[in-house]
């Protein structure tokens, strides 16, 4: 027993040894495994135009001719007019193409190995772009990155506000919100050489060109050695600018009925009426504007009337409260919805400038009631809204304080010319 238990453990240390051996002195050779071959798959990047991929596509692009339409302009691409007028009905609710307007870029997308047109984008505004999807008759809205910019500058007055700031570089949009701002307290319509005026205001910005107007953010008018800051704030939830001393800026109603524009003609209890020949009071103020230039409710209101007579033309009249009505006319259009009982907020588009009625022409005659008797709008003192509340003074004082700082950084140009 004890002989067979030695001689079997004898062998199996011998052929735990020999196997030791070997695999050191590689006497067994594994087979070598088979190497498994990977072939990776190339990643193409999508070229993207649009969100759409055009690796595979014609890209063909133009400007929409005179009196072109979709039909006209897809014409060429082999697009079966069904599919045209189909797609013209669906898009009724992103975008009229009745709308497609001259001059108006637009890109067409095919597919290499086919001429007929797959994608149609156009371009209403730079902001923007409709995509129709002509295989699949879809039609979807897009708007293009936005960056926002700040940008700030000062001048003197030498020739005009409006002409002043358009030579800095300055929009209508940010000219007219300027002029908004300070209209009660500056007569833009004969401010004298000298003042002085700083601004800062945000532009929106799409692929490197200034598409709009993204609001002011703080303002300075130096009006005969008066200064007038402009400092937003918010309160009771909406954000309204207040001077230095924490007075609105804001009134009860704008101080004009149309952008930034000149009165032609003022209040005048003796005037020669142009198209009767004789002197009639003229118991409105005229302003000068083109045909078509959007006209504006001064304050919040209801219409009491919209309609048209042979003397005072296309016109709308609103009563804003118990005290006070306007009432304004020669329009060349009232706005859609303009009809008695509507109800209007401060700003909105109630119609368009034109020379209907006893107009020799284009402009606008806005009239003013106060307690039932037509007065000298001009002359008006229209109450503020509300000051600075105590509780927000030293919230307002910080805003204030940096503001201000702002403002005090902005150099004015010509003084900036002069010094060097």
């Amino acid at each position: 027993m004890n002989k067979k238990w030695i001689s079997t453990s004898a062998i199996i240390l011998m052929l735990a040894g020999g196997l030791y051996f070997a695999s050191n002195h590689q006497i067994f050779k594994a087979a070598p495994e088979e190497e498994e071959i990977v072939l990776e798959e190339e990643v193409i990047e999508e070229n993207l135009l649009y969100g759409i991929n055009i690796n595979e596509l014609d890209v063909i692009e133009g400007v929409v001719g005179k009196n072109q339409t979709l039909s006209t302009i897809l014409a060429p691409f082999n697009v079966p007019y069904q599919i045209i007028d189909e797609i013209a009905q669906k898009s009724k609710d992103i975008f009229d193409v009745r709308k497609i307007a001259f001059n108006k870029k637009f890109t067409v997308l095919s597919a290499k190995d086919s001429s007929q047109a797959q994608f149609f984008i156009y371009e209403p505004n730079p902001a923007e772009y409709v995509v129709f999807k002509l295989d699949q008759v879809e039609v979807y809205k897009e708007e293009k990155p936005v960056e926002i910019r700040t940008i700030e500058f000062g001048g003197l007055i030498t020739k005009s506000l409006y002409q002043d700031m358009i030579e800095m570089g300055a929009s209508h949009e940010v000219i007219n919100k300027f002029a908004d701002l300070y209209g009660w307290n500056v007569d833009f319509q004969r401010v004298p050489k000298g003042d002085k005026f700083k601004v800062v205001y945000r532009e929106k910005v799409v692929e490197g060109v200034a598409v709009g107007f993204d609001g002011l953010e703080v303002a300075y008018y130096e009006h005969k050695g008066q200064e007038y800051h402009a400092i937003p704030f918010e309160q009771n939830g909406e954000l309204t600018f207040f001077d230095q001393d924490g007075n609105s800026f804001k009134k009860e109603f704008l101080r004009d009925p149309v952008e930034y524009t000149r009165i032609s003609s003022k209040y005048n209890l003796k005037r020669f009426h142009p198209v009767q020949k004789r002197y009639k009071p003229h118991l409105g103020t005229d302003y000068a504007a083109k045909t078509g230039t959007e006209i504006r409710t001064v304050g919040d209101g209801t219409v009491v009337e919209a309609r048209y007579t042979s003397a005072n033309g296309n016109y709308v009249k609103i009563k804003h409260n118990g005290t006070y009505t306007t009432q304004y006319l020669h329009m060349s259009k009232i706005a859609p919805g303009m009809t008695p009982g509507t109800r209007v907020k401060q700003g909105q588009v109630i119609g368009f400038v034109g020379s209907t009625g006893l107009a020799t022409g284009p402009h606008l005659c806005f009239r003013f009631w106060k307690n039932g008797k037509q007065v000298d709008w001009l002359k008006e003192e229209i109450p503020p809204s509300d000051p600075i509340a105590p509780e927000n003074k030293l919230a307002f004082d910080q805003v204030k304080m940096e503001k201000m700082q702002q403002i005090a950084a902005i150099p004015i140009r010509e003084e900036l010319i002069a010094a060097k």
